[in-house]
């Protein structure tokens, strides 16, 4: 069974990695505190939407997001993902979870 594994914020997770996992970061790439445009560079940047991910997916029963690490250290803060990124995300089976920090 998988085991709790630790963002590179420090934080450990709330759920085990039953199998591989990585990351991605846009931080160097993007100058921005909005969430979109570090959407946007990942979505580019691995040619999302991919076909043919939805099956692969299902079919090994595995779970697909993308995970934002989110700093609202005043608590007014939303992040702002676009409608669209969210539906392209559930056509392929994945899920947009924003990891957020106060």
């Amino acid at each position: 069974m998988g085991k709790p594994f630790l963002y590179p914020s420090g934080k450990l997770s709330d759920h085990p990695a039953n199998r591989g996992s990585w990351a991605f970061e846009s931080e160097r790439a993007v100058r921005s505190d909005h969430l979109e445009p570090h959407l946007r560079y990942l979505i580019k940047t691995l040619a999302l939407p991919r076909g043919g991910i939805r099956d692969l997916v299902c079919r090994d029963g595995v779970a697909m997001s993308i995970w934002c690490y989110w700093m609202n250290e005043t608590g007014d803060r939303v992040p702002d993902v676009p409608d669209d990124i969210r539906a392209m995300m559930e056509a392929m089976g994945g899920t947009i979870e924003i990891d957020e920090y106060r």
